[in-house]
């Protein structure tokens, strides 16, 4: 088992597969449900993540429809959207070749880096 330092909290390592693991199981089972043509194995997981916006407009509605209470129902509808993008997600990861497991890693050992850097903030990409 590889050990990385990714735990933002203490800086002490943990394990990668451990990590991984959850990302991975689900990442298999959803794919299953995959019921799109091969030659769509990025345009069609990619432009579904247009559904991000669809989490936006649940979350809009806390503020317009429910006076910021974060309600069981509205908390239901937004759940069911973020949903929707980790399927998204995990199929382009899927048709990309890649582990969601994989980029979960990576993103995480991102984050710790900025940690380190003092750089949560602010712009860019690269920060």
């Amino acid at each position: 088992m590889s050990i990385v330092n990714t735990n933002i909290d203490t800086k002490e390592p943990i394990r990668a597969e451990e990590l991984i693991r959850g990302f991975d199981l689900y990442q298999e089972q959803s794919i299953k449900t995959i019921a799109y043509p091969d030659d769509m194995k990025l345009w069609y997981p990619a432009l579904g993540l247009g559904e991000a916006g669809e989490v936006q407009n649940k979350v809009k509605k806390i503020f317009r429809d429910d006076g910021g209470i974060l309600t069981e129902e509205r908390k239901k509808a937004i759940v069911k959207e973020m949903g929707g993008n980790l399927w998204y997600l995990a199929a382009l990861a899927h048709g990309m070749g890649m582990s969601l497991g994989e980029i979960a890693l990576a993103n995480i050992s991102e984050l710790r880096g900025r940690v380190d850097r003092g750089t949560l903030q602010g712009d860019g990409d690269d920060r």
